[in-house]
C-alpha cells in the first residue's frame, strides 16, 4: 500500500485543516470558514473512499478486518453521516462536533500497522464481514446520536441561564436534537443487536460454548441491554429530555470503552 500512503497522509492534513476551520466558524460565526471547512471535508470523503475501493479491490475483500481497516472505516462512516446529515438538515454544529471525533478515530488509526495479506482464519469469514460492517455503521450511528444528546445539555443549560449568545440562536431547538437522537437511536440499536447475533454466531462455531468465558461478550451484551433499555423507555415516554441525554452519553462511553480497552484483550476478536 506504500505507493497509496500519500493519499492517507493528505487526507490527514485536509482532514486537521477541515476541523481548524469548523472550530474557527464554532467560535466566530465565520461564514467564509465554514464554506472552505466544507469543501475540505467533502474533499477528505472522496480521498477517503478512493483509498477504501482501492483496498478492496487489492485485498479482495471488504478491509474491514484489521484495527486500521476498522477505524479507517469508521471514520468514513461518520464523514459520511456528517456530510448527509448537514446536507439535508443544515445544523452547523453537527458535522464540527462529529468530525472532532473522525478525525481523532482516523488518526488514531495511524498507531496500528497495516498488514498486506490479514486472515480471518478461512472459516466462515462471511460472518465477520457482516458483523464488523455492522457494528461499525450502529457505532457510528450512536456516536452522532450521542453528540446531539451532549448539545442538547448545552443548550438546555444556556436556556436555563437565559444566556442568549449567538453561540445559543445557533442551536437546533430542543424538540428538534432530541427528535433526531431518537430517530439515530431507532436505526443504531436494531443493528446494533443484529451485529451482536451475528458475532455470536460466528463465535459459537468458531469455539463452541468457551466463547461465553470471554469478557468482550458480556461487556457487549451488557451495552446492548443499556440501549435497549434507553431505547424502550424513551418509546414509553417514561425517560424524556435531560435524563435520556445524560444516559445516552454514559452509554456511548461503555461502548467506546468496550472497543478501545476490552476489545484488544478478547480471545475470539484477534482473527486478523
Amino acid at each position: 500500500m506504500a505507493d497509496l500512503r500519500w493519499v492517507y497522509d493528505l487526507t490527514i492534513f485536509l482532514y486537521a485543516a477541515s476541523v481548524l476551520c469548523y472550530f474557527n466558524d464554532f467560535l466566530h460565526s465565520n461564514r467564509r470558514m465554514k464554506q472552505i471547512a466544507t469543501v475540505l471535508l467533502s474533499t477528505v470523503w472522496i480521498l477517503q473512499t478512493a483509498y477504501f475501493v482501492y483496498q478492496m479491490i487489492m485485498k479482495e475483500h471488504i478491509p474491514i478486518i484489521t484495527y486500521f481497516e476498522i477505524l479507517f472505516f469508521y471514520s468514513w462512516i461518520l464523514v459520511t453521516i456528517s456530510l448527509l446529515i448537514y446536507l439535508f438538515t443544515r445544523i452547523e454544529f453537527l458535522i464540527f462536533f462529529t468530525n472532532v471525533i473522525g478525525f481523532g478515530v482516523f488518526v488514531l488509526s495511524m498507531f496500528f500497522s497495516e498488514p498486506t495479506a490479514p486472515h480471518t482464519n478461512g472459516v466462515n469469514s462471511e460472518f465477520i464481514f457482516i458483523h464488523v460492517s455492522i457494528a461499525i455503521i450502529s457505532y457510528a450511528l450512536l456516536a452522532v446520536s450521542m453528540i446531539f444528546s451532549g448539545m442538547y445539555l448545552l443548550s438546555l443549560k444556556m436556556l436555563k441561564q437565559k444566556r442568549f449568545t449567538p453561540l445559543f440562536q445557533r442551536l437546533p431547538s430542543l424538540e428538534k436534537m432530541d427528535a433526531f437522537s431518537y430517530r439515530l437511536h431507532i436505526f443504531g440499536v436494531p443493528l446494533l443487536l443484529l451485529s451482536v447475533i451475528l458475532g455470536s454466531i460466528w463465535a459459537q462455531l468458531i469455539f463452541g460454548q468457551q466463547f461465553l468465558t470471554d469478557a468482550k461478550v458480556w461487556m457487549s451484551i451488557w451495552v446492548l441491554l443499556l440501549y435497549m433499555t434507553l431505547l424502550f423507555q424513551r418509546f414509553r415516554n417514561q425517560w424524556m429530555g435531560k435524563v435520556v441525554a445524560w444516559v445516552n452519553i454514559f452509554a456511548f462511553i461503555c461502548l467506546l470503552l468496550n472497543f478501545l480497552l476490552i476489545d484488544p484483550y478478547s480471545q475470539f476478536h484477534r482473527w486478523s
